[in-house]
Formats: structure tokens, C-alpha cells, sequence
């Protein structure tokens, strides 16, 4: 067991305090001179836009911060091409601080295609371009070209997902850990506030960044790995094999052997092995760089490694050799308290857009300006996620209190509040407050889900708390509606019908969102994920109790093609459900591979890590790598749109499934000749660039919207998140109205996922609700820091 951590607000304030607290934090030398600073104690440099919201990393980093005494300032999305403006507000006397924003750079450019988008949701005016590409590298480069001679401490999703070696997408190679690329001196990752606080104010005490070695939560570069320590390789963990060594066909046979060497090889010394969980006295040496970058299947044995490495209470210090320099990361930092968790959301947040943007629009904030996280963290461990790998699997809680005064905190800040809180959740609607019932156990288990491939049955399914805290906030002085827009867990949520039924009559706007993301079972045990089964049953209580409340209220579920593992054959009995099920979707998200995640050790290394991975001995998977094989996959999710039919119909002969052609009931796309009766709008489907995206229809579906019931749905995870998935940028029109709908973002899990409790794009899945008319206001989902 660790020793007790110090609380972040318990730190001695550093001497700065008597300058008190700023309306917002200086991004210029005239707003430094105006609060009477001199210089700045830490400068933090990143790639969104400043807003002072809890939903925006730069903000809460800063905040936490000046809460400690330093004078903080920020430099918001600098010109890069020269060290100019990294110098704007002088130098530092502690340290530069470098994100890359909410999400990671090249999923904030790129699309799943890796074609470059054309807009930023943390941008004003949603503005492309305004950050490069790799921004942590960038950044770091022209802080030390500015000031050789400062610290520079990395965090942030980008540094915090890429703190590892780690296979790059857009590459298609192994990097090496961002650490070691950017030439920096530390890296802090996860939801670093803790790390953060120690290492700030140590640096402030006068300690040498290069002491600063074992702090949970961060990352250094080492000449050596500690001699007081023992090193466990990590083939002990999880054996991968041997290398296939050919033997030499001229070597010549040796000599029988004699007692002589029997003497000699009888008696071996016993060795004391460690135990299993001596995490303070041990650590895992993971195979090196050097070794991973030409060896998919050593690396997929290192990604499951990793992961087993996760819990902050029992996991072990990770290294690994680049070159002739050890990357040393320690064990995941200590989940915050309640207590703690109220500190950093109860700061005092301006909760608008720094006034140097004036009446500039930021996407990503009007998505979220009204919207509560009330929690961090995941426990679903979905493998496309990753979400786990920056939050942790621990649920980090705030108090009931806290949130309430946040909502009244929104109505009386945010301009233009009508009344209606847009989401209580976080990177999941309702975990709030769920977690392991035996503490021990906790502390010990290294099982990467809760509730996969079964809800584990020392995991507490009370929905109480949460129920009492949509009562609550109902009640609050001026909020007319409560929402929920973060996606709802159905496994969970069917362990507590009473849950269930006070969402549905009082919490959905018309639309709720969940994500089976996939019909196939084998598909669905490598994402990690439940069973259709599951979704039926949830299904039917929503449906149950809309009826009960007189609402006339739809589901909308989301999918992910071309994830690994997943065959054509998969994906086209996911189409065939579709279809049978009266769905289309409008916005499609292809699997997109980002930063530790699971499934992009699937992609790469073309195996399944969740089991033991050894090079004779393993489970390979069908992998979707190809343009042609991907775009397939996306069409086969939008079989309705003419401009997918040759396609689907050539795959559909070459698959042997010619009977699903035509117009008769069963077959998914109609003979070819039949694109000669649209109209050119028609033809065109959703793929016409500059067009707003939206989300599904179904038969039959009225327009809520119309009844004053526009359900919006800007979202509150942390993360994303999930970081990994991203939608395409390239926007859509509805096929048959040619009316644009509304913008959905994405990111995954991971990453949707860069800082803390920053805003991000939600699920990698595409949305789908029912035909006709198209669901209000999808919303991005809170990347994890």
C-alpha cells in the first residue's frame, strides 16, 4: 500500500498569494502590468483558446495554480513559426508549461482518413490552422529556443497518451515517447493536478527538475534505472514467446557430457522472487524502443503490459530503454478525493471566453457552457478508449453540494442562460459515485473492465446517488430542465430500473444516446463491450417508461465501423440490423486508432492483446487498413445513400450475396440503374463538403423540436475522449431535405479525453437516431485532460 498523499490544498502558498486572484489569467504584458506583476512564476502555453471554464485544461491548470500562490499566465494558440511570441510574456521564473489543448493535435486536424479537417471546435470561429501539427514537439522546441535555459514540464492528452512508445496513425510507425522527442524535462499525465501541485511547488523550493524522479504521475528521462530497485522483465508478467532462431545446419554435435559438468550444473542458488504486488520496491522493464519499432507482436505484448500496470495503488514503475537513456514512468497518480475534487471545481471561473476574443464564437465552449461534469474517470475499459489509460479507472466524485452551487454558478454567470442545464455526467452519464464495495480488493485488482466481459460482483450498481442528484438539481432556483447528454451505460443502467425511469421522465429531450457500437458479438468482445442483448432490454424499459410519462421519445445509438477485428461479413450484418430496424445514419465515425488504446495495438499489430500474446501461440485478427476496405465499411453503415450502392453491390457479389440486390424485402441496396431516378441532390447523399452534419432518421418520427422540445446536447466527459475517435470534418447535408443539420464532435476516447475537464469530442461512433427527422444538438463530449 502507498503512503498517504498530501492534499493539494494543504501546500504552504507560495509567497506570490498577496497578489490575489485575477478576473482572468494575463495573456499579454499590459494585463500583467495592470495586475502589478513584474513576471510570471509559470507560463502555460497551448494550443485551444483561453476560456476560464472547468471544461478547459489551460483553465483548471491555471487556476489550481493561483489557488497555490504562483502567478500564472498564459500564452493561447501562439504563431509557431518563430520564438516570438513564446516570449510575449517574458520569461518564467519556474517553469513553461505545454499542452497541446483538449485533444491531441493531429486528431484535432486530421480526420479518420487522415485527411485535413478545415475547422476547430477551440478555435474562435471555428477557424482551422491555428495549431500545428504535433503541437507538443512544436511548442516545446520554441520555449527552449526562447529560454535555454527553463524548465519545460509536459501535459496535457497528447504528452499524456503518448508518454509511452507508441504506434502513430498518421505516420503509420512506432514513435518515440513524446518525452524524449520534445527535449523536455518532465511529463505529467492523467488528470495531473496532484503531480502538478508537488512539482511546482518543489521546483519554487529550489530542487532541480532533474531530482524530481519518483513523483507519481510523471515521467523523466534517466541515464539508468535505480540499482535500490528490482527489475521485473516483462515477459514474467506475460510471456510473449521466443524469436523463431534457425539452427546453424553446419554446426557439429557436442560431446557427450561427463560427471565432471553434472558437478558443475547440479546445484543452482535459490532466488527470492518478489511478490506479485511489491510495487514500491520494483519495476517492469518493458521491451525497448528499438525492439518494438519492427516487432508487432512484441509491441502488442508491451500495450497489454501497460495496461495491467494501471491501478494507482498496486501497478509498478514502467521502463523503457530509447537509445542509451531509460524512459522512466512511474506508477498513475493517487485518484483526487471529494474533497479535492470540490477544491478544483469550486475556483473562481470567469466561465466566458477571455475578452481579447470579443463576440468571436468558440464551438466547443457553446457546447458546453451550460453543462455540469460531476465526475472523472471510467471503469467500462472499452478498447477503443482511452479514456482508463488518462482518467483511471477509479470514479473521482464531487460532493453533491459542489455541483448544485455550479448550476447556480450558471445561471447567474452565463450570458443568455434560459434555464435549461444541458448535461450532468462526465466521461459516462451515470457512474457517479459507483465503485468497488471491497476496498481491498480495489487496491489489488488489475482487471481492465468492471463490467466486461460481466458486471463484476464486487462492483456497486447503486444508482442512488445519482437519482438524488437529478431530484436536487430539478429543484434549483431558475433551472427549468435538467439534461442528461453524456452517453448513458445501459449495462448499468439496467441494474437500476428506478434509475432508468427518472432519466426517461425527466431527463430526455426527446433523444437519449447510448453505444452498443457494434451487433457482432465477436466484434463486440474486442471493443469490450456488452451484447445486443443487453441493448434490448434497455430498450424496452426506456420504452416502457416513456409511455408511462406520455413522451414520445426515441433512442439513439451509435456504431463504429472498420474496428479491428471486424470482418465484412460483421459489417454487413450490422447493416442488414440497420435496416431491419428502420435506422440511417447520416454522421459515420470509422475506428480511428489513437495513442494507447487497446484496439490500436490491435490495429498494428493485427492481434488481440487482451489475451496473452506469443508469437506461435496468439489470436490474429482481420484488421481494416486499406482505403478501399475502410471507406466499404463507412458505406455499409450509410447503405441508404445512392452514392455507397456500387460499392456495396460490388462487395456484395464478391462476397457471394447477390440476393441482397434489388427491391424486394431483405435486400439491403437496389439494382443497379435505380441512381437515374434521383434527383442530383439525392445522388449527391451527405458527402458534399462544407455541409453541416447530422445525426439519423426513422420512419414515422415527428419533430420534437417543434413542440419546444429541442434537446441539445453538449456534453461533459473528461476527457475523451476519450480521446480516440474523431468525427470526419468534412460536413454533411440530409440527402433528401438538403437542409444542414447540426455538427456532432468526437474524440475519443479517448483523448475524447488533453487536460482537465476540458471539453472534447465525444464517442468514435457515428450517431443514429430515427428516420425523418434528425436528432437536436448532438453534443461533443469532454475529452479526458
Amino acid at each position: 500500500m502507498r503512503p498517504q498523499t498530501k492534499n493539494i490544498f494543504e501546500y504552504p502558498k507560495y509567497w506570490a498569494e498577496c497578489y490575489g486572484t485575477a478576473p482572468f489569467l494575463p495573456t499579454t504584458r499590459e494585463e500583467m502590468d495592470q495586475l502589478g506583476w513584474d513576471s510570471c512564476d509559470i507560463i502555460i502555453v497551448t494550443g485551444d483558446a483561453y476560456v476560464d471554464h472547468p471544461s478547459f485544461g489551460m483553465a483548471v491548470i491555471g487556476r489550481v495554480l493561483e489557488a497555490q500562490g504562483f502567478r500564472v499566465g498564459i500564452i493561447s494558440q501562439p504563431e509557431w513559426h518563430n520564438k516570438d511570441a513564446f516570449m510575449s510574456l517574458g520569461k518564467p521564473n519556474l517553469y513553461f508549461g505545454i499542452t497541446a489543448g483538449n485533444m491531441d493535435s493531429m486528431i484535432n486536424r486530421y480526420t479518420a482518413d487522415r485527411k485535413l479537417r478545415h475547422d476547430d471546435a477551440y478555435t474562435p470561429d471555428n477557424e482551422g490552422g491555428k495549431r500545428p501539427d504535433r503541437a507538443v514537439l512544436v511548442y516545446s522546441q520554441r520555449c527552449r529556443e526562447a529560454y535555454k535555459d527553463v524548465p519545460i514540464v509536459l501535459g496535457g492528452i497528447e504528452a499524456s497518451l503518448r508518454r509511452l512508445a507508441h504506434y502513430d496513425y498518421w505516420s503509420d510507425k512506432v514513435r518515440r515517447s513524446v518525452l524524449m522527442d520534445a527535449k523536455a524535462d518532465i511529463l505529467l499525465f492523467g488528470n495531473a493536478e496532484r503531480a502538478l501541485v508537488e512539482v511546482s511547488h518543489r521546483i519554487a523550493n529550489g530542487e532541480s527538475v532533474d531530482t524530481l524522479t519518483r513523483i507519481p504521475g510523471t515521467a523523466v528521462m534517466m541515464k539508468t534505472a535505480p540499482d535500490s530497485m528490482r527489475e521485473i522483465d516483462s515477459s514474467r508478467i506475460d510471456k510473449p514467446g521466443k524469436s523463431m532462431v534457425m539452427p546453424n545446419p553446419y554446426a557439429t554435435e557436442t560431446a557427450c557430457k561427463t560427471n565432471e559438468d553434472k558437478e558443475k550444473s547440479a546445484a543452482k542458488p535459490i532466488t527470492v522472487r518478489p511478490a506479485r504486488h511489491d510495487a514500491e520496491n520494483s519495476y517492469v522493464r518493458l521491451p525497448s524502443f528499438e525492439k518494438l519499432v519492427n516487432d508487432r507482436i512484441l509491441y502488442a505484448h508491451a500495450s497489454r503490459v501497460m495496461h495491467l500496470e494501471t491501478n494507482p495503488y498496486s501497478a509498478r514503475a514502467l521502463v523503457q530503454k530509447h537509445g542509451d537513456r531509460e524512459l522512466w514512468i512511474n506508477t498513475p497518480p493517487v485518484p483526487l478525493s471529494t474533497e479535492e475534487m470540490d477544491f478544483v471545481f469550486d475556483l473562481p471561473y470567469a466561465r466566458v471566453p477571455h475578452p481579447m476574443y470579443g463576440k468571436a464564437k468558440i464551438p466547443a465552449y457553446d457546447m458546453i457552457k451550460t453543462s455540469v461534469n460531476i465526475m472523472r474517470g471510467c471503469f467500462g475499459g472499452c478498447s477503443f478508449c482511452s479514456i482508463t489509460e488518462h482518467e483511471g479507472r477509479i470514479i473521482q466524485n464531487r460532493s453533491k453540494e459542489s455541483i448544485l452551487n455550479e448550476i447556480e454558478a450558471i445561471r447567474d454567470k452565463v450570458p443568455g442562460f434560459t434555464g435549461t442545464i444541458s448535461d450532468l455526467g462526465g466521461p459516462t452519464a451515470n457512474m457517479y459515485r459507483l465503485g468497488c464495495s471491497d476496498p481491498r480488493a480495489e487496491r489489488n485488482c488489475r482487471r481492465p473492465s468492471c463490467v466486461f466481459p460481466k458486471i463484476c460482483e464486487k462492483l456497486d450498481t447503486d444508482h442512488q446517488h445519482t437519482i438524488d442528484l437529478y431530484r436536487e438539481s430539478r429543484k434549483v432556483k431558475g433551472v427549468k430542465k435538467v439534461m442528461i447528454a453524456s452517453g448513458v451505460r445501459y449495462d448499468l443502467a439496467i441494474e437500476s430500473p428506478e434509475y432508468v425511469k427518472e432519466l426517461v421522465t425527466h431527463h430526455v429531450g426527446g433523444y437519449l444516446k447510448i453505444a452498443p457500437e457494434h451487433t457482432e458479438k465477436g466484434t463486440l468482445d474486442l471493443m469490450m463491450k456488452p451484447g445486443m442483448g443487453t441493448y434490448d432490454r434497455f430498450k424496452e424499459l426506456f420504452e416502457k417508461y416513456s409511455k408511462e410519462a406520455g413522451k414520445k421519445q426515441y433512442l439513439i445509438p451509435y456504431f463504429i465501423s472498420a474496428h479491428p477485428g471486424c470482418t465484412d461479413d460483421d459489417m454487413l450484418h450490422l447493416a442488414l440490423w440497420l435496416k431491419e430496424n428502420e435506422f440511417e445514419c447520416d454522421q459515420v465515425q470509422n475506428f480511428y486508432p489513437s495513442p494507447m488504446c487497446n484496439a490500436t495495438a490491435m490495429y498494428h499489430s493485427e492481434t488481440n492483446p487482451l489475451k496473452r500474446v506469443k508469437y506461435k501461440k496468439r489470436e490474429d485478427l482481420t484488421v481494416a487498413k486499406g482505403d478501399r476496405q475502410r471507406r466499404l465499411h463507412k458505406a455499409l453503415l450509410r447503405y441508404h445513400d445512392p452514392a455507397n450502392w456500387p460499392l456495396i453491390r460490388e462487395a456484395l457479389a464478391r462476397m457471394g450475396k447477390k440476393h441482397l440486390i434489388g427491391d424486394r424485402p431483405g435486400c439491403l441496396v437496389p439494382h443497379e440503374g435505380s441512381e437515374a431516378e434521383l434527383t442530383p441532390a439525392q445522388r449527391r447523399g451527405s458527402s458534399r463538403h462544407g455541409a453541416k452534419r447530422f445525426a439519423t432518421k426513422h420512419p414515422n418520427q415527428p419533430d420534437i423540436r417543434k413542440d419546444g422540445q429541442k434537446a441539445r446536447r453538449p456534453s461533459r466527459g473528461q476527457g475523451q475522449d476519450h480521446q480516440s475517435q474523431s468525427p470526419d470534418s468534412n460536413k454533411n447535408r440530409n440527402p433528401k431535405s438538403g437542409k444542414p443539420g447540426r455538427q456532432h464532435g468526437n474524440g475519443g476516447k479517448t483523448q475524447n479525453k488533453a487536460e482537465h475537464g476540458k471539453p472534447s469530442p465525444g464517442r468514435s461512433s457515428p450517431a443514429l437516431g430515427k428516420k425523418g427527422k434528425k436528432p437536436a444538438g448532438n453534443r461533443q463530449r469532454q475529452a479526458a485532460r
